[in-house]
């Protein structure tokens, strides 16, 4: 299991999060979450999505994509790593 920070740590200094937030709650807005999945989320969403829509479990599960990863990943047996797709070339 890893740490996810519901408000990604990049933005804790910047003026926009600070006003929303105090301090404790940008350092313990944690989620617990896989390595499968906490990789899932930073490759679906950007660190400002995540901050603006989504800095709960429950938003998180509301984006199709992740819920459909989620419930895909649900099914395998602990310890499973998905093989990651191959990236594009540009030519």
């Amino acid at each position: 299991m890893t740490r996810h920070h519901l408000i990604p740590r990049t933005l804790h200094r910047k003026p926009r999060y600070r006003k929303r937030h105090d301090r404790e709650h940008l350092q313990t807005a944690v989620l617990m979450v896989c390595r499968p999945c906490h990789s899932h989320l930073h490759r679906t969403l950007s660190e400002r999505e995540l901050a603006d829509h989504y800095a709960s479990r429950e938003a998180l599960l509301s984006h199709p994509e992740i819920r459909t990863f989620a419930d895909w990943l649900a099914d395998k047996p602990d310890g499973f790593v998905p093989k990651r797709q191959a990236r594009r070339r540009g030519r």
